[in-house]
């Protein structure tokens, strides 16, 4: 079965469209735990679960560009900035740990779209497990589950959140030092 080669980077591209869709859904009716917030919830589920599906579709079918390895982590930023950003306004997430996020996201991203024509930095491992670990910790805050369950849901959602801030700022230490060897033995080299 032939897979149209720009199939990926369109998924990576309806799943930056989402974000503000999404975001939209989760504050228009101020964050009541009503219908608009299971269904922001179940977009995000949805656009972050695209991640693993274009990237799959791109290695499996050997169409993967540097276009998409530049815009695939872009998009996973914007959409799970959009829900860090979300959650704070609503009072849900303290600001602190959405600013710390985005510090480390934006940083990231303009650096590589910095080096960008000198080479393209895709997503290390620790990156990917900081994207898995924000994707569950934001699903379960979003999904207004302690009306089903009860407060106690509250605090797997803290655990889980931890852990997500945790990888984040891990794997933000480890891109730059990774940028920095690079860069030495790039000097080195010449």
């Amino acid at each position: 079965m032939a897979v149209p080669r720009q199939l990926p980077n369109t998924i990576t591209i309806v799943r930056i469209f989402m974000a503000p869709v999404f975001l939209w859904m989760l504050l228009v009716d101020g964050g009541a735990d009503g219908p608009l917030r299971w269904w922001a919830a179940v977009l995000f589920i949805i656009a972050i679960a695209t991640d693993g599906i274009d990237g799959w579709i791109a290695r499996r079918y050997e169409i993967v560009t540097d276009l998409g390895k530049l815009l695939d982590p872009i998009a996973d930023k914007v959409l799970t900035g959009f829900a860090f950003i979300g959650l704070s306004i609503l009072g849900e997430l303290p600001w602190w740990v959405t600013i710390v996020v985005l510090i480390r996201e934006v940083g990231i991203t303009v650096h590589r779209l910095v080096v960008a024509s000198d080479h393209v930095v895709a997503a290390a491992w620790m990156g990917k497990l900081k994207t898995l670990a924000q994707a569950v910790a934001l699903s379960l805050a979003l999904l207004p589950l302690w009306t089903l369950v009860g407060d106690w849901i509250f605090w797997i959602n803290g655990v889980t959140m931890t852990i997500a801030v945790l990888l984040t700022v891990a794997s933000g230490i480890d891109y730059v030092i990774t940028e920095v060897r690079g860069a030495r033995r790039g000097r080195s080299a010449a």
